[in-house]
């Protein structure tokens, strides 16, 4: 897409100086105590295996590299075992700390995120992990799947649609489940299984083209592996799924980007409130007076988006348009001729029967701030197609600026339909995993509370840990998963989940935990 001169190209800004706004902050000396030795109170942790998706593989920044591997919460909580009989913690490692996967050359995966000064920016190295290539290794003990679904987890030959997976598969037949199995466990955790089962929905804004994964397959899924992984007497720790609504990747968009303070867009406002003034009368007649779109030369206005739940006035707006006699005078001083009225407005009608203004209850997707603004060349040339070449080029990129004359798409946006959608599915999949763990005498970490406390920010060490991109500490630049802080954060609540079951002592234990400051919120450019 490019812009287009009459309607300007708004994009949102990260206007910050740092990725870790402590940083700067002066040490702070602690105070000694008696030593305190971690007592594992008879649990064996002598194999220790995780199961999950990327959270679970330290996925970060937008890629899986070798450091962020290393800061996973599966890996620091093998470094605390250790120290109480713990074993060997083997990782299917990435060859390098630039992330992504290369083929033949040519990079298939992208690299991982970095902080430039401004936002987020991919490297641009070129990775040297292969594609199809195994990871060095025999044998491993992490078994976080990238992309996995709860199903995936459980599927044979998966390794073949998953490269993070196949990388590691015992075998082309083999499923995580079963590695993970044939890897005799005596302890496990069980993380994130069924976030990955709402995200795809949820990053494609609900628009159907990955759905979410109905409740009794999940179900299925998940009972399958806890019954799987304890079959042998090994103990455990679960995790619930958190409410990735509140993740930065849906959360630092604003809806209502669009300054009039900027020039080509406030020079457009009177053509815009011309058109959508029309249209908001028949929003108004069908008793839908909410969706009424009107702009402001003072105030940040709301994106325009289509919305698949709103009633259908197509029909309305194109019969009502054509039938007004103040119509053909618009369309005139648009520079199109008399006869050119029935079909400009059929293809208003089109644009915007299922229209509304955004509210602050939308969601929109990060993406969505490289797109609201610019023109839609698709949808432009179809307009011009749709007139026969009668619209002159100039005029249909004027009505295809997104979210301004073209309503935003299904996929940018999470409406509170789709919102509730994931939100319903979500409660159900952790009130499964809340009573298998249970009935299993199970740990439990609900990592949903956690995101949720930390959306008000949440105390580790010395920092407060917020979702926020890019300062908040938490997440990492992708918006989604967490930064190698906030995985220790992660590996704690763990911690303290076996305490709570298995009356070990980790979390008043001289380094019983792990501490703020071993783990980065953000990785240089420069660490290849």
């Amino acid at each position: 897409m490019k812009n287009y001169k009459y309607i300007g190209l708004l994009l949102l800004s990260i206007g910050i100086t740092s990725c870790d706004v402590n940083n700067d902050l002066d040490p702070i000396v602690e105070e000694t105590g008696p030593v305190v030795q971690i007592d594992a109170n008879g649990v064996d942790f002598s194999n220790y295996v995780a199961v999950g998706a990327s959270f679970t593989a330290g996925f970060t920044d937008g890629a899986l590299f070798i450091k962020a591997q290393e800061n996973s919460f599966p890996n620091t909580l093998a470094s605390k075992f250790s120290v109480v009989g713990g074993g060997d913690f083997n990782q299917p490692l990435m060859e390098d700390n630039i992330g992504g996967f290369v083929l033949g050359g040519t990079a298939v995966q992208p690299p991982r995120l970095y902080f430039n000064g401004v936002g987020p920016t991919r490297l641009t190295d070129t990775p040297t992990t292969s594609l199809g290539i195994r990871a060095n290794g025999t044998s491993f003990h992490n078994f976080g799947i990238p992309g996995a679904k709860s199903f995936h987890l459980t599927f044979p030959g998966y390794g073949a649609a998953n490269p993070y997976f196949g990388r590691m598969a015992s075998s082309a037949s083999a499923s995580v489940l079963s590695d993970a199995v044939a890897a005799n466990p005596t302890f496990f955790t069980l993380s994130e299984v069924g976030g990955n089962d709402v995200l795809g929905y949820a990053t494609s804004g609900g628009d159907g083209s990955d759905m979410i994964t109905p409740a009794a397959t999940f179900d299925a899924a998940f009972n399958g592996m806890v019954n799987a992984l304890t079959a042998n007497g090994a103990k455990g720790v679960l995790a619930t799924v958190p409410d990735i609504t509140l993740l930065p990747h849906f959360t630092t968009v604003p809806y209502n980007p669009l300054d009039p303070s900027d020039a080509t867009l406030k020079a457009q406002i009177p053509l815009l409130n011309s058109v959508y003034g029309a249209v908001n009368q028949i929003y108004v007649g069908a008793g839908e007076p909410e969706r009424a779109i009107v702009f402001s030369e003072t105030e940040t206005n709301a994106v325009v988006i289509f919305d698949e739940d709103a009633t259908d006035l197509s029909a309305a707006i194109t019969a009502t348009l054509a039938a007004s006699p103040t119509f053909v005078p618009f369309v005139q001083s648009l520079g199109l001729p008399e006869q050119a009225a029935p079909l400009v407005a059929s293809l208003l009608g089109q644009q915007y029967g299922q229209a509304r203004a955004a509210t602050s209850a939308d969601l929109f997707v990060l993406p969505s701030s490289f797109v609201i603004g610019t023109v839609n060349m698709t949808a432009a040339g179809a307009l011009i197609a749709q007139s026969n070449g009668l619209l002159p080029a100039t005029l249909a990129g004027q009505f295809s600026a997104e979210g301004v004359t073209l309503p935003l798409g299904d996929k940018w946006v999470l409406t509170p339909q789709e919102q509730l959608e994931i939100k319903t599915a979500a409660d159900g999949y952790n009130a499964t995993i809340t009573s298998v763990a249970s009935a299993k005498g199970l740990g439990l970490v609900d990592l949903n509370a956690i995101l949720s406390e930390a959306a008000g920010g949440i105390k580790f060490d010395r920092y407060t840990l917020t979702p926020s991109l890019v300062t908040g500490g938490l997440v990492s630049l992708d918006g989604i998963h967490l930064t190698g802080r906030g995985y220790a954060l992660m590996a704690n609540k763990v911690l303290a989940a076996i305490d709570a079951t298995y009356g070990s002592n980790f979390t008043v234990a001289t380094d019983g935990l792990a501490k703020a400051d071993d783990f980065p919120t953000n990785y240089s450019p420069a660490l290849k």
